[in-house]
């Protein structure tokens, strides 16, 4: 029977599993980057029962490579475009790795102080990385919060939101009356799953109308339906603004936004998940215009393109009040002189569940190997070799290239030269399809216009320029073999 594993065992598997990862990693190229994979696959190469008598661990990473690595969407490759990157750089592994190793549940100060303080230092740290409003600073009435996603974010803004907008009623006695939430077309769905979980209602999430050119959000029409929403008896809770959206990383007018909300009264929570790290390099900082003035909440994700492995999303609040209000709830076994103090934090009331791990170990090892320097070197590569791509789609008769593009996602279409709409998607999507089927890159697609266009996001520590060059030569010729697109 295997008992507990020693140190000296932990040393050597452990030993092990480093020399794995960093083989991966070294040959990551060699591989599809989308998994191939047909469902049920991966299940069938696993026993349908546990076993009765403990394995060792070389059977485990014999395993990984049997089973698990086939079943792998190589979000690490040079190759994969088709989502936001999901970084994970040594430091932030070597980082995750101690935070398992420590092994502690930071709910409470006083459950390991450590965990709390580095965090709210590293928070801070974070800020003035990205220049971020002073207010959001930990010595201000706001502070920040390492939170899972974005999407859990955006619940907790919700939710404080609520509690300000109501005075604490919804959390005691329950939801009464229509409350409303504002996004646009572009937000996230996150945010509608989030009004569902608060109890506002996917019904009472209000779309407001996008600039047809830029998918920006519009303020007028937002403020034309606050007061509408006003004048027949809801209460609205929240505006969603987005710095960098999904589909096609539109910015919306965050200080406008702002000042509509300002007006009636409304919590502005901008999440800007992927673009918001931009910040980081000073000729990104238009994207803070308004953050100061009006923002309530803020969120960005070190997990997407800050080198941090997920999951790992910063969150901030102007005012930390509210939060508390909506979040904060002390039974007997949770009290404790540090908490009753009053001068510690206890992170515990400022996100959904009661645990919380320690999080914090792999962005400040992200921040401390890497630099300032080395951060802005990164974000800038990504952007330089995404404007280089969309530079040579802007030169090619046979492909249409969405504008704007100002971080590190380009969006573009073949033209399919005697195609109508329909059967131009339909030969945008097959393109895709074999694309993908190829193994050599990975990329996605969205709707602008009713129409479909490719998704190529470049962010991955790995790609370089010889990456994007081969990825554009094969969806030229792809696209030139599957016709009538000319190219």
């Amino acid at each position: 029977m295997a008992g507990h594993m020693t140190p000296e065992e932990f040393r050597r598997y452990g030993r092990q599993v480093v020399d794995w990862i960093a083989d991966y990693q070294e040959r990551i190229e060699s591989y599809p980057v989308l998994s191939r994979a047909l469902p049920g696959e991966v299940l069938a190469g696993l026993p349908e029962h546990p076993p009765e008598r403990g394995e060792g661990f070389e059977e485990i990473l014999a395993d990984m490579d049997r089973v698990v690595l086939p079943g792998i969407t190589h979000w690490q490759h040079p190759g994969f475009f088709a989502y936001f990157p999901a970084n994970a750089s040594g430091p932030a592994i070597l980082g995750e790795l101690l935070s398992a190793g420590l092994g502690v549940q930071g709910m409470l100060w006083a459950t390991s102080p450590a965990c709390t303080e580095l965090e709210t230092r590293v928070l801070d740290w974070l800020a003035e990385l990205l220049d971020l409003p002073a207010g959001f600073r930990s010595d201000g009435p706001g502070g920040g919060v390492v939170q899972d996603s974005a999407s859990g974010a955006a619940l907790v803004a919700i939710l404080a939101a609520q509690h300000r907008a109501d005075g604490g009623a919804a959390g005691r006695d329950g939801i009464a009356g229509r409350r409303t939430l504002y996004v646009s077309s572009q937000t996230h769905s996150s945010l509608e799953k989030a009004a569902r979980m608060a109890g506002i209602g996917a019904a009472n999430v209000r779309v407001v109308d996008v600039d047809p050119a830029t998918l920006a959000m519009d303020p007028a029409h937002l403020d034309a339906l606050l007061a509408e929403d006003a004048a027949a008896g809801a209460l609205p809770v929240l505006v969603c603004a987005t710095v960098g959206t999904t589909s096609t990383t539109a910015v919306d007018p965050v200080r406008a936004i702002g000042e509509v909300c300002r007006r009636h009264g409304v919590w502005l929570h901008v999440d800007a998940a992927y673009a918001g790290v931009a910040a980081v390099c000073p000729e990104f900082r238009w994207i803070n215009d308004g953050l100061a003035e009006f923002a309530d909440s803020y969120s960005t994700n070190p997990h997407k393109w800050l080198l941090t492995n997920f999951d790992c999303n910063a969150m901030w609040v102007a005012d930390r009040e509210p939060l508390l209000g909506a979040l904060s709830i002390l039974p007997e076994y949770l009290r404790n002189r540090a908490s009753a103090s009053g001068d510690v934090v206890d992170y515990r009331d400022w996100q959904i569940p009661l645990g919380r791990r320690f999080r914090a170990l792999k962005l400040w090892s992200v921040i401390r190997w890497y630099g300032a320097e080395g951060l802005r070197e990164h974000v800038r590569t990504g952007v330089r070799l995404a404007q280089d791509l969309a530079a040579e789609i802007a030169d090619d008769p046979a492909f249409e290239l969405l504008e704007p593009h100002p971080f590190g996602l380009v969006c573009f279409r073949p033209c399919w030269d005697g195609l109508d709409g329909d059967d131009a998607d339909a030969a945008t999507l097959r393109l895709m399809e074999r694309l993908n089927a190829s193994g050599e890159l990975y990329v996605t697609h969205t709707r602008v216009g009713g129409r479909v266009l490719l998704r190529m996001a470049i962010g991955a520590p790995a790609t370089a320029d010889e990456h994007v060059r081969a990825a554009w030569k094969l969806i030229r010729n792809e696209a030139a073999a599957a016709g009538p697109a000319a190219g």
